[in-house]
């Protein structure tokens, strides 16, 4: 998987935009901008990289939401899979170890 320093564009399917907004209040936009977090934190995501490479970065948002974010890259292109906070009891390292 190549390396993209700040997302090109991003590329989305219309049933991950209503899942995360509904599941999780995550509107598409808010979710994109985990990616220009200076602290963001990205990690391999081996269980669910099947199919496709996936990774999940963890980053906040410009409100300072945490959020998790499932994607993958497809040519030039951060496709969002999945958006959420950040489980603080959980995966709260994933983030405060780097910030």
């Amino acid at each position: 998987m190549k390396v993209v320093k700040e997302p090109i564009e991003f590329d989305w399917y219309e049933g991950n935009i209503k899942k995360n907004l509904q599941s999780h209040n995550v509107a598409e936009r808010e979710a994109e901008e985990v990616f220009f977090d200076e602290n963001k934190r990205e990690y391999p995501d081996p269980k669910h990289s099947q199919k496709e490479i996936r990774k999940v970065v963890a980053g906040k948002t410009r409100n300072g939401r945490l959020l998790i974010i499932v994607y993958t890259l497809r040519k030039n292109y951060i496709r969002i899979i999945s958006a959420r906070d950040l489980n603080k009891r959980r995966e709260g390292d994933l983030y405060e170890k780097a910030a």
